[in-house]
């Protein structure tokens, strides 16, 4: 327990600066008190995200402060579309969507099981499963996906349930376990992802940068990964490895901080861009009930 005069000299903005203990000591505290324990804690119910009213529009901020995470039900989801998405985001602060080259023109994504077959290539247009990942993880630096919403219009048949990380969490038990580890994945070239070349075209060069890093926007932690074991190169560095392999063994933990949510119609996700997955999933196209997830992407994170 800090006491009142390290909490009077501790500095809340230099809480990932590994060089003070004390300020770090202060948000693990707070972080700890806050970070809900199961899924229900960050669902909110919502009347329609196209005009959220101050009350809702707190709710899910504070939910966001606590675990960088919401899940919103909504009330009336017949209306919810990809102009309802990006709204959604405006109400947030996040104005500025990635324009990725499955997205459409407004950068907004419909995954969904893809009878096109270089977009089936993309796991997210299949119905396999999704390893654990940060969204944007290839993308260049100054691309930083800091936020993102996912809003289910149907489920699947069975199966397409989603995991949930807070990244500020396995920062913090990393840094419990070993502050080298967290020094390891903040060096420039931690991690490096690949080209992505289609047809002989190269779409994206080779991406290297750290797992961990401070958002010169908002000195707030950014994570970049990607439980990948092919397209991705780490480091050949013996702690860079050790934390590597942290990270996947908590990740196939029953920790109470992993929290697992199959979503419904007309519930979505928005998030400071946190650790991820999906469970594979099985359409019925007889009875048209087929999973429609859409996808928002931003470059700011949540107000």
């Amino acid at each position: 327990m800090l006491s009142r005069r390290s909490e009077r000299h501790a500095d809340p903005s230099n809480s990932f600066d590994l060089s003070d203990n004390r300020s770090y000591l202060l948000w693990r505290e707070r972080k700890l008190a806050n970070s809900p324990q199961s899924i229900g804690q960050v669902i909110i119910n919502v009347e329609n995200i196209n005009a959220l009213n101050p009350i809702e529009v707190h709710e899910i901020k504070q939910r966001c402060q606590w675990a960088n995470m919401a899940v919103y039900q909504c009330r009336q989801s017949e209306s919810v579309d990809r102009e309802a998405i990006r709204d959604l985001g405006k109400q947030f602060g996040l104005n500025h969507l990635d324009r990725n080259i499955r997205a459409d023109d407004g950068g907004i994504s419909a995954l969904h099981v893809s009878t096109i077959q270089q977009a089936h290539e993309y796991i997210p247009y299949s119905n396999r499963a999704i390893n654990w990942h940060t969204d944007g993880y290839y993308n260049e630096l100054h691309k930083k996906i800091r936020a993102m919403i996912l809003h289910c219009v149907s489920p699947a048949a069975s199966g397409g349930e989603n995991t949930f990380v807070d990244h500020e969490i396995l920062y913090l038990l990393m840094r419990d376990e070993n502050p080298a580890y967290i020094t390891a994945l903040m060096q420039p070239d931690a991690m490096t992802i690949p080209a992505n070349i289609e047809n002989g075209v190269e779409l994206r060069p080779a991406q290297s940068g750290p797992v961990f890093s401070i958002d010169p926007q908002s000195g707030q932690l950014h994570m970049r990964y990607t439980a990948r074991t092919k397209s991705i190169e780490w480091k050949a560095d013996s702690l860079v490895q050790e934390a590597v392999e942290f990270i996947k063994v908590f990740l196939r933990s029953d920790s109470s901080f992993i929290l697992r949510h199959r979503m419904a119609a007309g519930q979505g996700l928005i998030c400071n861009n946190v650790l991820h997955n999906r469970s594979e999933f099985v359409d019925d196209a007889e009875s048209d009930q087929q999973r429609l997830v859409y996808r928002g992407r931003f470059y700011e994170r949540i107000e």
